[in-house]
């Protein structure tokens, strides 16, 4: 439907509200599951790894997403560009992107990395990505130090949307325990993890610190 400008506004911080609720649910919903927590991200500026890491990414569980009504008793999604399952497969895809992009190995090589973020990230980022793991002083730290990084995600919250093609931004703790020769180390740093719909899937497009924007991430490994 068209809108006007100060309806647009409106709605959008309804939209916003309403949201924040539905990524709450979404998050306590997965907790209540038993999902064991996970450690924290790959973007460790640490010089310490923990655990081995597996061949796959398992994919978290993440409930579908309950359709949310205004007070008004108008579904929410009619002025979204996705739907709840859209929704609740957006975030799956941020849980697995946030879980392999923290897990990882100083035996693991950059193509074996790629390989395994590959179907949830575009290839551009997964470029960025893979060529910041590869870095040569990055991964000769990390192979000197034996680094293991365990890791995982929670998604915070919903920053934005966007159409053509469909986006979402989320906001994500990535938790990443390192262990290696040196004392074990963790971090929790926040990030804005954006999917876009490709086809019957998501896929994550950009990846930013929540709080610096475009400005650069640390890279895996890194001391």
């Amino acid at each position: 439907m068209d809108l006007t400008p100060g309806r647009q506004r409106l709605v959008f911080v309804v939209i916003v509200i309403v949201l924040v609720g539905l990524t709450s649910y979404l998050i306590e919903s997965r907790h209540s599951s038993g999902t064991p927590a996970a450690a924290p991200s790959p973007s460790a500026s640490t010089s310490s790894s923990a655990g081995t890491q597996g061949a796959s990414v398992p994919p978290s569980t993440v409930p579908a997403a309950t359709p949310a009504s205004t007070a008004g008793g108008a579904e929410i999604y009619q002025w979204l560009p996705f739907t709840a399952a859209d929704l609740s497969a957006a975030a799956q895809t941020t849980m697995s992107f946030a879980k392999g992009y923290s897990t990882w190995s100083y035996t693991e090589s950059a193509t074996a990395y790629a390989a395994k973020l590959s179907p949830l990230v575009q290839p551009q980022e997964l470029g960025i990505l893979t060529n910041g793991y590869g870095t040569a002083g990055v991964a000769a730290t990390r192979a000197t130090d034996k680094q293991v990084s365990t890791g995982s995600g929670t998604i915070d919250s919903i920053r934005s949307f966007g159409t053509t093609p469909t986006t979402i931004t989320f906001v994500v703790t990535i938790n990443e325990q390192v262990t290696s020769t040196q004392p074990t180390t963790t971090q929790s740093p926040q990030y804005a993890v954006t999917v876009a719909s490709s086809g019957s899937t998501w896929q994550v497009t950009d990846l930013e610190l929540a709080s610096v924007g475009n400005q650069g991430l640390p890279t895996q490994g890194s001391q």
